[in-house]
């Protein structure tokens, strides 16, 4: 069979121990893929450092999820420093005066600051826990959304199930939408709890979708990568 051609709708999360079985993993699937998510699970293995490898020297597109959250002057500071080393995207949570501090910290470069609505690992239940303000997921979702573009956000991350509402704000002309809690049919579905297939979240209005476990925990990662590609293409050509 064909191998598909990379497509960057396609984010490839670099959720292993350290930078240099990431480095591996990313030169195992070489031209597949061309863009990788990080997160904070890597940072105190190289993570920073690994993103200068695949940005700098391969060509590739880094995805930074740090999830910021702290006070405005904390945020802009840090977002400050990570945006030196010219990365693509990188998260914050999706409240206003976080964004509005990261966009500032951002100023200058071409990083893109996405704001994180609700994860994708939790649901109603969890948000009773948390002292969450009581409403149906997918409302929440979409307002922190809306509350996150009028902020400056230049996109947002929220799972593929609301993806199609949040396409449909006015707000979000123009925006990034990114899904993570995606899995190929049959995947398990680990801690995700609000997940869709690669071309259902792509149907549903995302720009992006970030898969994980299903490639980096597979047999054969280049042949999981293979599937999630042609899952993708058969919705519409990249544009």
């Amino acid at each position: 069979m064909t191998a598909p051609k990379s497509d960057d709708r396609l984010i490839v999360a670099l959720d292993v121990p350290n930078a240099v079985a990431g480095l591996d993993l990313a030169e195992r699937l070489g031209e597949s893929v061309n863009f990788y998510k990080i997160g904070l699970g890597m940072l105190t293995g190289g993570g920073l450092a690994l993103a200068n490898e695949l940005k700098q020297e391969q060509g590739k597109r880094i995805f930074l999820d740090m999830k910021l959250f702290d006070i405005g002057a904390t945020v802009e500071a840090a977002v400050r420093g990570l945006a030196q080393f010219d990365l693509d995207f990188l998260t914050v949570h999706g409240d206003p005066h976080v964004v509005r501090a990261a966009k500032q910290g951002a100023a200058g470069s071409n990083m893109k600051i996405l704001g994180v609505t609700i994860l994708t690992s939790l649901d109603r239940a969890d948000l009773d826990a948390s002292l969450i303000c009581a409403g149906d997921l997918p409302d929440l979702v979409v307002t922190r959304a809306g509350r996150a573009f009028d902020a400056g956000a230049d996109g947002i991350i929220a799972s593929p199930q609301e993806a199609a509402l949040i396409r449909a704000l006015p707000e979000a002309a123009g925006k990034l939408i990114i899904t993570p809690g995606v899995r190929p049919t049959g995947a398990a579905l680990g801690d995700q709890k609000r997940v869709a297939t690669p071309a259902q979240a792509i149907q549903n209005g995302a720009d992006h979708v970030v898969v994980g476990r299903p490639i980096h925990a597979a047999t054969d990662p280049v042949a999981a990568a293979h599937d999630v590609l042609r899952d993708i293409a058969s919705v519409s050509p990249t544009t």
